[in-house]
């Protein structure tokens, strides 16, 4: 199912400096496009309002505007245990510009470094809530960490969230991995504002999030393959 005569699944090349992570993470274009995209305001609104539902997200403080997805060719509950083992020592983030710290090893609480300088965080990530198994009548076997987050970088919330395909979206692989991100400055926070600033944070997030997905799915698909390998 994952291997081919041209091609073998092999894990992300690990992250070896500053330059490497701004290089590859920041400057080079994506093989291809994670962000999704809507042919209309009411298409983006719909989708947005359930994921809101479903996250538990107040649409008062919080507009979710940006939401990436790539599907991986493994199980939901594996893919979620990948989100998991997130930590700084991740070959899917550019850990020496922006290093991921679990405060005393928690999930729940993460400070994310500028050049991993412990003094110098970029923002804080504090959980909101982790779904870690879905609801009996959940139909699309959803999973997900959802934090709020504060500092420097202009982010309200942020959640890795991952389920079974939905045939009417045309989804084919066994999960979609999302990440979302609710930026304070496009939700309906006081000081809101819709300027060149947040238009130059919105490219590089993009940027950054496309390369981290395709890093995640590649990482992921190269495991489960490894696991099924020694299974059989």
């Amino acid at each position: 199912m994952y291997k081919t005569k041209q091609s073998v699944i092999s894990p992300p090349a690990r992250s070896r400096n500053i330059f490497y992570d701004l290089g590859y993470f920041f400057l080079k274009k994506p093989k291809k496009e994670t962000l999704i995209r809507f042919s209309s305001e009411g298409e983006r609104q719909n989708y947005n309002d359930r994921i809101r539902q479903r996250l538990g997200i107040n649409p008062d403080r919080f507009s979710i505007l940006n939401i990436h997805r790539i599907g991986v060719n493994a199980p939901v509950n594996y893919m979620f245990n990948e989100i998991l083992n997130w930590n700084g020592d991740s070959t899917c983030w550019p850990n020496h510009t922006a290093k991921v710290d679990r405060i005393k090893n928690r999930l729940e609480d993460i400070r994310i470094l500028f050049l991993g300088i412990k003094f110098l965080p970029l923002f804080l990530l504090k959980s909101r809530k982790f779904k870690k198994t879905p609801d009996r009548f959940d139909f699309d076997n959803a999973r997900y960490l959802l934090y709020e987050c504060s500092g420097g970088y202009p982010i309200g919330i942020f959640s890795m969230y991952v389920r079974s395909p939905i045939a009417s979206l045309s989804e084919i692989a066994q999960a979609q991995l999302f990440i979302i991100v609710g930026f304070n400055f496009y939700g309906k926070e006081r000081l809101a504002r819709k300027g060149l600033t947040n238009k130059i944070w919105l490219s590089i997030h993009n940027r950054v999030t496309t390369h981290v997905l395709i890093r995640m799915k590649q990482l992921a698909e190269w495991r489960f393959e490894k696991m099924q390998d020694h299974i059989s």
